[in-house]
């Protein structure tokens, strides 16, 4: 019998004359052959190797800080303000309390409200941004002035503001600061991409076919951002961390707990550097910078991912070494 399908038109998936439809085996090979690729090209960049293995090595402090502390956080039998000896490789601070363990304990804080401020940050700009770029008309118009006047009001006097009238409310209030305050230029970024994926072939396709506007934003356009969201992500998580630090130092986070940033806080009421305590201050403050550092190097990885001319040079320099 003569086929009745249309020259140059193939048939449809699961037709009896057309191409069998994927099997979900051979998509999750494909996406396995996609992170593949992807974890190569970050970890092809020498500056995003380096930065993983910082991160690996914070990430692993946190995790077993209750394990490599040799005292309790807030364990202050100590003799006070003690100097660096074989007991005590940091010092003591002015409590009593064992500096080394303290700063092994306090990278749990930092890790934990990076991640959790840059996670909800990321998924606010996320949902801010993309509906922001796909819509038209006045609801655009109101997402914009929003996002705008967010991003106008300076972060640090207004994470400031609300923290102060927050104050000792916990590390939960800390995040919920930093992701009022840090989310807008995610989103303006996003909507940046979505406007330019908007008006993209495939996008149109979804549009006459029917798709309601959430599926086509949430479908069609965010899969092809992934890299750019994973790139706002470590921004978020960096700047949540300096500004978790910088929050405590200045005494409006809950000086309860062990962080760097209430080590410091406390090294600045005992006058540390006056008593000789460099570590107390030191310590601290360059574990912060090492932590947002990794979180930076890691990110250089990830426009590589986005940027093929990117890619392009770091191949070039693989070859010329």
């Amino acid at each position: 019998m003569t086929s009745l399908t249309t020259p140059g038109i193939p048939d449809s998936p699961g037709s009896p004359g057309g191409p069998a439809a994927p099997r979900p085996a051979a998509a999750g090979r494909g996406r396995r052959r996609t992170l593949a690729r992807t974890a190569a090209t970050v970890w092809a960049d020498p500056r995003a190797r380096i930065g993983l293995v910082l991160l690996l090595l914070f990430l692993l402090v946190a995790l077993l800080a209750p394990v490599l502390a040799p005292y309790g956080p807030k364990d202050n039998n100590f003799e006070r303000s003690q100097d660096v000896s074989a007991a005590h490789w940091l010092g003591t601070t002015a409590a009593g309390e064992d500096v080394l363990s303290q700063l092994l304990h306090g990278a749990r804080i930092s890790v934990l409200v990076g991640f959790s401020a840059g996670l909800l940050s990321t998924l606010v700009a996320v949902a801010v941004g993309l509906s922001w770029g796909y819509t038209r008309g006045f609801l655009g118009e109101v997402i914009g002035f929003v996002v705008n006047l967010f991003l106008v009001i300076p972060g640090l006097p207004l994470m400031i503001v609300i923290a102060a009238y927050l104050q000792n409310g916990g590390i939960g209030v800390i995040i919920a600061v930093i992701v009022v305050t840090g989310w807008a230029w995610g989103a303006r970024v996003l909507r940046s991409q979505t406007q330019v994926l908007r008006s993209r072939d495939f996008v149109e396709a979804a549009r006459f076919s029917g798709d309601s506007a959430p599926r086509i934003v949430f479908r069609e356009i965010l899969p092809n951002m992934t890299s750019l969201i994973a790139g706002s992500f470590f921004g978020a998580a960096t700047a949540a961390i300096l500004a978790e630090a910088g929050l405590e130092f200045l005494g409006l986070g809950d000086s309860s707990i062990v962080s760097w940033g209430t080590m410091i806080y406390w090294a600045q009421n005992s006058s540390a550097l006056l008593t000789g305590q460099w570590a107390l201050l030191f310590a601290p403050g360059l574990c912060i910078a090492l932590l947002a550092l990794s979180l930076t190097l890691v990110n250089f990885g990830i426009d590589a991912v986005s940027n093929p001319r990117l890619r392009e040079g770091a191949r070039r320099r693989k070859v010329r070494a």
